[in-house]
């Protein structure tokens, strides 16, 4: 079986950008958990080193110059000035001769949170997205990450959104195609914050061949092989396994009607902990 080479950090929101003061108290100090540890640290590491280029992609953001500065400033912290952002707000932006080299030549791009439906609008059916797809393919080196928003797209099915009164009853979840970089996935973000396991529930029941991936705020999964994830960051990953259900009346309701579901599996894994998709083991 062909796996792609490239990887994957798809996170929950809200990461530390190094904005929040580090206290002077050594017994303070020792119980939290450094910026210089997190996520986009583990990004940077995962890359070239000293040189690494960063694209910062800003199309679900209603506020794209200071979302791509809030990155600049939390990547140069960690020594990395090599960053650069790319408004791609239409499909004639991507399709601009400079945008295109830029994605060849970058070693990774960051899509910042917002509003996810942009993010396809825009990229879907683009010669971006091929070189991407291609790019995440072929080259060991080459990472793509999303926050929020940006993480819930990285999969081929994506959570547009969820009704908050009346939940666990078909048609309470709407859901459309994503990027299409992970085929076995669905990605929610906020996830404990925002108390969305109801809607991935849901999600699962008109999908059940799928894991969801539910994923805290400053929290991210690191995925190699196209299976293979790791938790990284401060916060906790909650996997939904929907593909042994033993009962699943979905397909038989009507709108508003409740969901039965029998048998479907959870897992909860903090920092550190790895998990196979395709297998179902952890590792």
């Amino acid at each position: 079986m062909r796996f792609p080479k490239g990887k994957i950090v798809a996170i929950g929101g809200n990461e530390d950008k190094g904005t929040l003061p580090v206290p002077a108290e050594g017994n303070v100090r020792d119980q939290i958990r450094f910026f210089e540890t997190g996520i986009l640290k583990r990004i940077h590491d995962e890359l070239h080193g000293i040189g690494t280029r960063i694209e910062v992609i800003t199309t679900a953001s209603h506020i794209p110059e200071e979302m791509a500065k809030a990155y600049y400033d939390g990547f140069l912290l960690l020594g990395c000035d090599n960053v650069g952002a790319l408004h791609l707000q239409t499909k004639k932006d991507l399709a601009i001769p400079e945008n295109l080299e830029r994605l060849r030549k970058t070693d990774a791009v960051m899509f910042t949170g917002g509003n996810q439906s942009r993010i396809t609008e825009v990229f879907t059916g683009s010669p971006a997205l091929d070189i991407l797809h291609e790019r995440y393919w072929q080259e060991e080196k080459f990472l793509i990450s999303g926050t929020s928003a940006g993480a819930m797209a990285m999969a081929e099915i994506m959570i547009l959104g969820a009704a908050e009164k009346n939940v666990l009853v078909k048609g309470a979840v709407e859901l459309g195609y994503g990027l299409g970089f992970l085929k076995n996935v669905m990605i929610d973000t906020h996830f404990v914050n925002r108390r969305r396991i109801p809607r991935m529930i849901e999600s699962l029941a008109a999908h059940p061949t799928l894991i969801g991936v539910g994923l805290g705020e400053d929290t991210a999964v690191l995925i190699k092989d196209g299976n293979c994830l790791e938790t990284i960051g401060s916060g906790l990953v909650v996997l939904l396994d929907g593909r042994h259900l033993k009962a699943n009346n979905y397909r038989l309701l009507a709108p508003d009607e409740p969901l039965c579901l029998e048998n479907m599996i959870m897992h909860v894994l903090p920092k550190g902990k790895k998990f196979d998709t395709q297998s179902g083991r952890f590792m």
